[in-house]
């Protein structure tokens, strides 16, 4: 299903710009192998952004919506991401070296992971009983 982005960020500099008068929806999204090292993003709508191959590295995503992302290939190394939705995201070969997953939720059955990374050892909870 293809989905209309919510906001108008077309750019890094829209999407932060955006986030700093207060838009959170950015749902849809597309920037890919964009650099958002350090980046805060806390709590804003990132489900079904494709944002194959950013630097989120150092970002602050704590309590994003990241349900139905494409990370793959992301850096995501020592972000924080507590509390982030990760229902159905796409995170193969993702850079996750220091990320605090910290009460996330994800679908053992539809988020994907690095071959190497396991979602219990990093506190992740399943949305699933």
């Amino acid at each position: 299903m293809q989905r209309t982005p919510n906001s108008k960020a077309q750019t890094v500099d829209d999407l932060l710009q955006a986030y700093a008068t207060g838009e959170r929806a950015f749902s849809g999204t597309n920037l890919t192998h964009v650099d958002l090292q350090g980046a805060n993003l806390k709590g804003a709508d990132l489900s079904y952004a494709d944002l194959s191959g950013t630097n989120l590295s150092g970002a602050n995503l704590r309590g994003a919506d990241l349900s139905y992302a494409v990370l793959q290939r992301a850096n995501l190394s020592d972000a924080n991401l507590r509390g982030v939705m990760l229902i159905g995201t796409d995170l193969q070969d993702a850079i996750l070296t220091g990320a605090d997953f910290t009460d996330a939720d994800y679908d053992p059955q539809g988020t994907r992971f690095p071959t190497d990374f396991d979602p219990i050892e990093a506190a992740l909870q399943s949305d699933r009983p």
